[in-house]
């Protein structure tokens, strides 16, 4: 039985109630002050509240989306083997993939997902669930590539489209992307209603050596997670899709951590991303004992990744990003504000401001439809 869906946490709410149900039918035979009494009093509190904290972890996990398979929770998962392909939409449109440089970087079609909205691709676009493997990173991560219907229309048949990746907070799952926060279907409604340009979008987690969170950074000796997305994902699209390429094609929006891994990535990539948006996003790599030493100790690479110290160190990228924060409810308002204020051409920092909202879904759900045509506009296809 899956981690993820309404099975397991059906199951488990039933076992809780019937935990509840027991303790009270047996409590009366338990009073007497006998060891064995004892012990089953104890038993039965412990079961009762082990059943229901399980119920509630499966609940908030499946409503969160922290893991996705008991694999993922475990880190017990692995990759499959990188495969190239290409449908028969972009066949249709008269595109051949261009050979990805020999290397092993690829994309694996694992299926169709409805998008939501009326008719076929050419109105509503298509949505598929993808394997993007690394060959320089030698990573493999499951997510979600969204073709607007643009991609698929006969006047645009020859046009390379601009391409954004997004990302989730940690550990994330792809999926929420889709069925949370609807990336997809804000898209269709602001291409439609003529407020965005059309962008493919692929949608991934920064979780890409599961449990460990990696904050996009390429740990020495460990996964290389940054080289993973700033030349493997870019490298590998761009061989499967129409796509544009070059930086001013490219962009990058996240939460939490995928908000810290969009602004890590620009800044320290401008070569291969030219615009973020960071959705209350932080501003260091995080140190913890979900990622544990990133940087072997190494104060070069710590500062490397410390956004505030590289704004007031080193050459500031020709690149605008936009930032997100909530006066209240949100725990890195100052440090937003302290960026924006270290922040020196030719960066170019805009932001979002709340008057209040917490580091949830909610908050996110209000930002991405002005945040992500933002970035579409600071994109640009051939």
């Amino acid at each position: 039985m899956g981690l993820t869906g309404q099975g397991l946490l059906v199951l488990l709410a039933v076992v809780a109630a019937g935990c509840v149900a027991a303790t009270v039918w047996v409590w009366p035979r338990l009073a007497r002050r006998h060891w064995t009494a004892v012990l089953g009093r104890l038993g039965t509190l412990v079961a009762t509240q082990l059943a229901a904290l399980a119920a509630l972890g499966v609940a908030g996990n499946d409503y969160f989306g922290f893991y996705a398979s008991w694999d993922d929770l475990l880190g017990t998962g692995g990759g499959g083997q990188p495969v190239a392909v290409q449908d028969h939409f972009r066949a249709a449109a008269g595109w051949r993939p261009q050979d990805p440089s020999g290397t092993a970087t690829g994309v694996e079609h694992l299926g169709t997902l409805p998008v939501g909205g009326p008719g076929g691709p050419r109105q509503s676009g298509l949505l598929e669930h993808v394997r993007i493997s690394g060959g320089a990173s030698g990573i493999s991560s499951d997510g979600y590539v969204y073709l607007p219907p643009q991609y698929f229309q006969p006047q645009e048949a020859h046009r390379r489209l601009p391409a954004a990746v997004v990302l989730t907070g940690y550990p994330g799952d792809a999926r929420n992307l889709v069925t949370r926060l609807d990336y997809p279907g804000t898209e269709l409604r602001e291409v439609q209603a003529g407020r965005m340009r059309p962008t493919v979008l692929v949608m991934l987690r920064p979780t890409v050596a599961p449990p460990r969170d990696t904050e996009c950074v390429d740990v020495p000796g460990g996964p290389q997670a940054e080289t993973y997305f700033a030349r493997d994902v870019p490298r590998a699209v761009a061989a499967a899709y129409r796509v544009a390429s070059g930086p001013r094609s490219w962009g990058v929006i996240g939460d939490s951590t995928g908000g810290y891994c969009a602004l890590s990535l620009t800044l320290r990539h401008p070569d291969a991303y030219g615009a973020a948006v960071s959705l209350s996003g932080y501003y260091r790599a995080a140190h913890d004992p979900t990622t544990g030493d990133l940087f072997h100790g190494s104060a070069r690479l710590h500062r490397g990744h410390d956004l505030m110290w590289r704004l007031r160190h080193l050459p500031a990228p020709d690149v605008p990003v936009l930032v997100t924060t909530s006066r209240q409810g949100e725990a890195d308002y100052r440090a937003t504000r302290a960026f924006i204020a270290a922040a020196r051409p030719p960066l170019r920092v805009s932001s979002i401001t709340l008057p209040s909202g917490g580091h949830n879904f909610h908050t996110w759900e209000l930002e991405i439809p002005v945040a992500l045509p933002w970035l579409a506009e600071h994109l640009r296809g051939d």
